[in-house]
């Protein structure tokens, strides 16, 4: 019996011994397989970021041939008037450029397995919309004609009047802020309490919800009116507006008269451009008192948008130019990205 019992001993030991090396070998395996797997993980990502990055840093470049275009555009356009009929207001239609994205190293053509990517482009006159900035005066004070120039806006928007109000008194807010280092505009503003409670000055139209204003409001507004800024994105407040582009709503609104005779005069000007203010009294018989910052039948200021759109996503840029005879310079520029969901959406 005594001896049975020894065998069993002689024999269990083997087994324990084999059970530990056995378990001690799916340990190394698991550390092994996790840190091979983090190590792979941590690749890909690197790979992943790498692409991000490369992609970004493409479209960017392909939208800065988007400003280019617009420079090219404008600088071929020297004549006396700028009206709706001239190639900077003919939109860059969508073209495919898959092929630029999609070349290899040697420079070859795209295969058809490449991303889908296409460009378009758009020249805005910005001197068509309403200038917000000119509600406030060099005094830091509300200019009384140009905040009744924008509550007609309203009106013929159909918004309430008081949305100039309020857009006007947090523009002050915002302009008195940012020249808060003079004593007397920081007096003005209600000191230091004043200052810290003071809206940031918004430098896009797409930042006037900052003003106090909801968002139906902002995009109801966005083809009417216009932030325009300097190169240091401080505000200019002079700038007339082009009776040759800018939309019946604005028209009306500046010179002071109703919907029905600004629609003469956009009917007028689509057959005979305006060659100076004056003509629109040909259309109208007499002219109206210009309130604000006047008017012009030439524009200074234009707004170049690219858009790239690569499969379901799509990059905007825009930017705001000043055209000084041959010299277009850009004054701010601003991005946006997100899905196309029309592309998302597999709609034609």
């Amino acid at each position: 019996m005594a001896r049975h019992s020894q065998l069993v001993q002689s024999a269990a030991g083997p087994r324990r011994q084999r059970g530990a090396a056995l378990l001690a070998a799916m340990v190394i395996v698991t550390i092994v397989v996790t840190i091979a797997s983090s190590m792979v993980w941590q690749q890909w990502r690197a790979v992943q970021v790498e692409s991000s990055e490369r992609a970004v840093s493409q479209s960017q470049w392909i939208l800065r041939g988007a400003l280019d275009w617009g420079r090219l555009i404008l600088r071929t356009d020297d004549r006396a008037q700028d009206h709706l009929g001239e190639p900077w207001a003919v939109p860059l239609a969508e073209a495919r450029i898959s092929s630029f994205l999609a070349a290899d190293q040697n420079n070859n053509a795209a295969t058809e397995d490449g991303p889908e990517a296409f460009l378009s482009g758009q020249i805005y006159d910005v001197a068509a919309r309403f200038n917000l900035w000119g509600l406030i005066d060099a005094q830091g004070d509300i200019d009384q004609s140009q905040l009744e120039v924008l509550q007609r806006l309203c009106e013929y928007l159909s918004l309430s009047t008081s949305v100039a109000d309020v857009m006007a008194q947090s523009l002050r807010r915002s302009w008195l802020a940012l020249h808060s280092a003079d004593p007397v505009m920081l007096a003005k503003l209600g000191g230091d309490a004043g200052r810290a409670q003071a809206p940031v000055m918004p430098q896009t139209v797409d930042q006037i919800t900052w003003l106090g204003v909801d968002a139906g409001v902002a995009e109801r507004l966005r083809p009417y009116v216009a932030l325009i800024v300097d190169d240091q994105g401080g505000p200019v407040p002079q700038s007339p507006i082009n009776l040759n582009t800018a939309p019946r709503e604005v028209l009306a609104a500046v010179l002071n008269v109703d919907v029905s005779r600004a629609d003469r005069l956009v009917q007028y000007r689509q057959r005979n451009p305006f060659k100076d203010v004056n003509d629109i009294t040909n259309v109208l018989g007499s002219t109206p008192a210009l309130t604000g910052n006047g008017a012009a039948v030439v524009s200074s200021y234009f707004e170049i948008t690219g858009r790239l759109r690569l499969e379901d996503s799509v990059m905007q840029k825009r930017y705001l130019v000043k055209r000084n005879g041959q010299d277009i310079r850009v004054l701010f520029e601003s991005s946006v990205s997100g899905k196309d969901m029309q592309a998302a959406s597999g709609a034609p």
